[in-house]
């Protein structure tokens, strides 16, 4: 089985590898971000806009909604800015969902679902106390992943940028996601281009993280590419499944239940990056 790259809209939501960060204050670019390779585009009212700036980015992002497709990031909850971000975006027919910063407890969900029902929400977990927090936030009923802030969170403890550094906090997130059943979370952004988000992505990969937040256009490819079954993977599962069956008819030892599973995943994912 070959993959290609499909178009952004052809991904789902829990499936998404590569979200593109803009920043609200550049509507010039919003066009081209929403046609380049990423699996989704996040028009950003939060860190990505001056604070003076920030009424202007939100008439720009409502115009922009009124015809074309985005996800937004809006600023913390109850915060005058996050207020103001969300009565922004209520009721445009393009918003596909909301990325909520600075998360750090259910009840950030639960203010941003009140006030856009029925919308998607990813909870960006940037502080320590948001880490603590993973499975609670998880497993609010609107969240559907978790994003790492890496910078912020760096911040808020004096970590490094050492993968070692961040291992824990990443695998809070993947736990927290999997014991609340929804989709692997989204790691933070690399931020200075390759051959560093080749070895990011490394990390992400193997910490159990599914998507990764991207700064530049360019890096949406290597990040799909990177977070997609590889061929060598796909060769993998097209023998284990050939030998064991495709619903496990030739098992004969409990062992390989769990290959045939990953082979089935392989196979799950194959089929939701290229369809045909």
């Amino acid at each position: 089985m070959h993959l290609i790259q499909p178009t952004a809209t052809a991904i789902p939501t829990e499936h998404a590898r590569s979200w593109l960060l803009v920043s609200g204050a550049k509507p010039d670019t919003f066009a081209a971000a929403t046609a380049c390779p990423a699996d989704a585009v996040i028009l950003d009212l939060e860190d990505g806009v001056i604070p003076a700036g920030k009424p202007a980015a939100r008439e720009a992002v409502r115009t922009f909604l009124t015809d074309h497709h985005a996800w937004v990031r809006i600023s913390p909850a109850a915060t005058a800015d996050g207020d103001a971000d969300l009565r922004a975006v209520r009721e445009l027919p393009g918003l596909l969902g909301v990325m909520v910063a600075k998360t750090e407890s259910a009840a950030h969900i639960d203010w941003a679902a009140a006030a856009l029902p029925g919308t998607s929400i990813v909870a960006l977990v940037e502080s320590a106390l948001g880490i603590e927090r993973a499975f609670e936030i998880a497993s609010a009923p609107y969240t559907i992943r978790l994003a790492f802030g890496t910078g912020d969170f760096r911040r808020d403890t004096l970590a490094s940028s050492d993968p070692e550094a961040l291992a824990y906090a990443r695998g809070r997130l993947v736990v927290a996601s999997r014991a609340a059943g929804i989709a692997g979370p989204i790691d933070g952004p690399c931020l200075t281009g390759e051959p560093d988000l080749s070895h990011a992505l490394i990390t992400t990969r193997t910490m159990g993280m599914t998507g990764m937040l991207c700064m530049f256009e360019d890096d949406a490819a290597a990040v799909n590419r990177q977070l997609s079954p590889s061929e060598d993977e796909l060769s993998w599962a097209d023998e284990i499944i050939a030998r064991l069956g495709a619903n496990g008819e030739h098992i004969a030892d409990g062992s390989e239940l769990p290959k045939l599973a990953r082979a089935q995943r392989i196979h799950e994912l194959a089929r939701t990056f290229d369809p045909r």
